[in-house]
């Protein structure tokens, strides 16, 4: 069995959300288990395709097993806790199913970078892992609060599909001409 830093399994409570002004927000993955809260560090499209991989693997499961209960689609509203204190940034996410438990699972490994700035490989034993296990239901919740969390960011330009900032945004496709847009 791998080693964990911290196996919270099974969780109580479970969210991937992010805190500060839009174009200058921080992502996490947040769990407890207990007396036990871990919060990591995640980048914008990491939470996004984290939600979008468990909603699909909630799709496949229940194509897969046609007697499972299914997942209620009701709204939770989730809340992160406090102290935010993320123990890493994320290097690689691993989800499954644990078909005996009806549970699914995330792994997430650090991002550990050596003093020579190579990146290890997130395979080592030297790299700290916590695992996340959780209801078909707190994973839905999860992933929907997620996408709307991802939703919520700065809009982008009509023209050339970047972010608009709140102090404006010069599109390299007006070619000089038209006026900043700003929102």
């Amino acid at each position: 069995m791998a080693q964990f830093a911290y196996d919270l399994n099974p969780v109580q409570h479970i969210i991937a959300d992010a805190v500060g002004e839009p174009g200058k927000r921080t992502f996490f993955l947040q769990a407890r288990a207990g007396s036990q809260l871990v919060s990591l560090v995640l980048e914008k499209q990491e939470v996004a395709n984290l939600a979008l991989s468990i909603l699909q693997l909630l799709e496949e499961l229940e194509e897969k097993y046609p007697d499972l209960p299914p997942v209620s689609k009701h709204h939770q509203v989730l809340q992160p806790e406090q102290p935010l204190e993320p123990i890493f940034r994320v290097g690689q996410l691993i989800i499954g199913y644990d078909e005996q438990e009806d549970m699914i699972w995330v792994i997430a490994k650090a991002l550990v970078v050596t003093e020579s700035g190579t990146i290890l490989d997130p395979e080592s034993d030297e790299v700290p892992a916590v695992r996340f296990v959780a209801t078909r239901e707190q994973m839905r919740a999860l992933s929907e609060h997620a996408l709307e969390v991802v939703a919520k960011g700065r809009p982008t330009c009509p023209l050339c599909g970047r972010p608009i900032d709140r102090e404006g945004h010069f599109c390299p496709r007006s070619d000089g001409e038209a006026m900043p847009i700003i929102f």
